[in-house]
């Protein structure tokens, strides 16, 4: 029932801009956690067994905040209100939509917001480019920014939501395959591969469900196709469901990647309207998630 209330008001408040410009946002306060173990560890040898080290630091010292948390007695009131913060619903909204807006108005406008949400690069985009990278991040933020979150709460209470966020921080930081963060962030980004395992599966299913879609055979063939173990699982189910072929070649730092099309049969020319249905689907299978919370609350 906590978790009940917290996501009814992330959806109503979302990400207050007056609070959060006075203080500093949790997400924000796990960069610099991550940050700082970056800075202070990933020197000389043994980097992959330090950045192990790190995250076993990471994830004790979250759970023990979440604990601590959870157990002051003002009948879940602070662990309610933490997990609303740590999920990002109507954020993850507004700043999709706000491609769309931004689309309509001009092309430049539309790269200019849609560089705020992807990592690739929006420089020579098109419309139908910056549509598909809007609708990518829409699907698999649900899955990052909600329903993984959600689900963590749902198995461990405040502590493993928490575990679940600093980790997914730490993959975001240094899960890539640099020269400086191949070894370090090793671990963080399979464990984060491991947290999201189930999540991203159960976010596929909703949005497939809440558009009434029960054949998972084109999410079940297009899925493992992504370059990534867990996002093609919500890509491949919003590609369906709007009927837009996603993910296709992009390029990263000025280097071109061939990625293979999900959902090839989809339109390849979507635009503002397609990021529009993106957002409702955003919210048709997050309201589906509340009822599964609400199912779960009364047993």
């Amino acid at each position: 029932m906590i978790l009940f209330l917290a996501m009814l008001l992330d959806a109503a408040l979302g990400e207050p801009k007056a609070i959060w410009d006075r203080v500093p946002h949790p997400a924000v306060l796990m960069g610099r956690v991550v940050a700082a173990l970056d800075r202070r560890l990933n020197s000389g040898g043994q980097r992959r067994a330090k950045g192990a080290a790190a995250l076993v630091l990471m994830v004790l010292g979250a759970y023990g905040v979440g604990a601590l948390i959870a157990l002051v007695p003002d009948f879940g009131l602070l662990e309610g209100l933490a997990a609303a913060i740590l999920l990002a619903q109507k954020s993850l909204v507004d700043h999709v939509r706000a491609v769309a807006i931004a689309l309509r108005q001009s092309l430049p406008e539309g790269r200019r917001a849609v560089s705020m949400i992807v990592g690739r690069d929006t420089a020579a985009l098109d419309t139908p480019g910056v549509s598909r990278a809007a609708i990518e991040s829409a699907a698999e933020n649900l899955s990052d920014g909600v329903i993984a979150p959600a689900f963590w709460f749902l198995v461990g209470g405040l502590p493993l939501m928490l575990v679940y966020k600093i980790t997914n921080t730490a993959d975001s930081m240094i899960g890539h395959r640099t020269p400086r963060h191949e070894e370090f962030g090793w671990a963080s980004a399979r464990f984060d591969d491991l947290l999201n395992l189930i999540p991203a599966r159960l976010t596929a299913l909703l949005i497939a469900l809440a558009h009434g879609r029960t054949d998972p055979r084109p999410i079940l063939r297009d899925a493992p196709l992504h370059r990534s173990p867990n996002a093609g699982w919500p890509e491949a189910a919003m590609a369906v469901v709007l009927n837009v072929s996603l993910s296709g070649p992009r390029a990263y730092h000025g280097v071109m990647s061939d990625f293979p099309w999900v959902w090839p049969e989809g339109r390849r020319d979507p635009g503002p309207p397609e990021i529009e249905a993106a957002c409702r689907a955003l919210w048709r299978a997050w309201a589906l998630m509340l009822l599964l919370v609400g199912c779960v609350a009364l047993i």
